[in-house]
């Protein structure tokens, strides 16, 4: 534990935040910082950074919690593969919180509640050993996450066509960050200082993929690693930058993350996927923010093999402000569902489902509302 101790050292956070207010009073106006990614949001509220910085530095969350951006469409898609009359045909697999993802009228969850056969795994790798083990069924892969964790699917799905299973399969429900962070900017509907950029996708994308923000937006970028010191060090980047009014990209994680990130899992990844259109839960549709599969691989997709294009489905509740959550607009309490007919147990809204869900880690750490 002395390697993680390290990170956590009392007297260097104590520095660091003396460091962070020295910059904020000098600053002499107010600076939105967005924390991009739902890991970073559970460490600010986990480790009390949120209640030491100054008045005048907000952190805001932003849409980097694949949980929360999966859109209503796709989970509908996939939940009519649970419950329809081929329902005993098909296994669903995916991650973690994903089944406990609101559609329109039901979730996997509740689906597998009433006898489908929905798995929960860590590893995609999972899916091919239930694919050889149920010949007879079609294993569907809801695939979700970011640059982080697509190429491991892209692996699993070469792995695959190379073993000839032809019941396997992947839903694409992939986001890229880059170009949400793109649409966010461009939208112009909220005030952003600076980006805190996740330390695991840019061990993937490297530092440089941030150079457009910092160039053509003039956005200070500093990627920072998860644990307590590497967010206070990010902060306190930012903050420098904005002070010397410059916008450049920082590594505060260099001890994983490097200027051209991983190249071998890039190729990979876009080996077997390329780029196309994506739905974001509460953002629309932006343009080049998913993936698609290549002609190569398209045997795989889910959504071709089973004609789930045609599946109809719904919007997000009215009244749930998970869009403008996600766009650092609207702060959780703010959410007329917020804590009442929304909570962890009970999610309305895509946000307050996972851990990482900037509801559910407001809720979890400011006593529920």
């Amino acid at each position: 534990m002395k390697y993680l101790d390290e990170f956590r050292d009392p007297s260097i956070a104590k520095a660091l935040i003396g460091r962070i207010r020295s910059s904020a009073s000098r600053l002499s106006r107010s600076v939105k910082i967005m924390e991009i990614c739902g890991s970073h949001t559970v460490s600010i509220f986990r480790s009390g950074i949120k209640s030491v910085l100054p008045p005048n530095v907000t952190m805001i969350s932003g849409p980097g919690c694949p949980v929360c951006v999966t859109a209503m469409e796709d989970m509908d898609r996939m939940i009519s593969l649970a419950c329809g009359e081929e329902r005993d045909s098909h296994i669903i697999a995916t991650f973690g919180d994903m089944i406990r993802v609101p559609g329109t009228v039901t979730s996997l969850e509740r689906e597998m509640a009433s006898g489908a056969d929905v798995r929960v795994t860590t590893s995609p790798l999972d899916s091919l050993l239930w694919a050889e083990e149920n010949p007879e069924k079609e294993i569907v892969f809801l695939g979700v996450g970011f640059e982080t964790t697509s190429p491991t699917v892209a692996a699993v799905v070469k792995r695959a066509k190379t073993a000839g299973l032809a019941n396997f399969s992947v839903y694409p429900a992939f986001k890229l960050l880059p170009p949400a962070l793109e649409a966010l900017l461009d939208g112009g509907d909220v005030a952003i200082d600076g980006f805190l950029c996740p330390g695991h996708v840019s061990i993937m994308l490297g530092a440089a993929a941030y150079r457009p923000f910092s160039s053509k937006y003039q956005k200070p970028c500093v990627v920072a690693g998860f644990e307590p010191l590497d967010i206070l060090l990010g902060i306190s980047m930012i903050l420098d930058q904005l002070l010397n009014d410059k916008h450049e990209v920082g590594n505060a994680y260099s001890r994983a993350v490097s200027e051209d990130g991983n190249q071998n899992a890039m190729s990979l990844l876009l080996e077997v996927f390329q780029p196309c259109d994506a739905p974001w839960r509460g953002l629309g549709v932006i343009p080049s923010s998913g993936l698609g599969f290549n002609d190569a691989f398209m045997a795989f997709d889910a959504v071709e093999r089973f004609g789930l294009a045609a599946v109809p489905t719904g919007s997000d509740p009215p009244e749930c402000a998970c869009g403008e959550v996600l766009r650092g607009v609207t702060s959780p309490p703010e959410c007329p569902l917020f804590g009442l007919g929304c909570t962890p147990d009970m999610p309305i809204g895509s946000c307050m489902v996972s851990s990482e869900g900037s509801c559910a880690a407001w809720f979890k750490y400011s006593g529920g509302g």
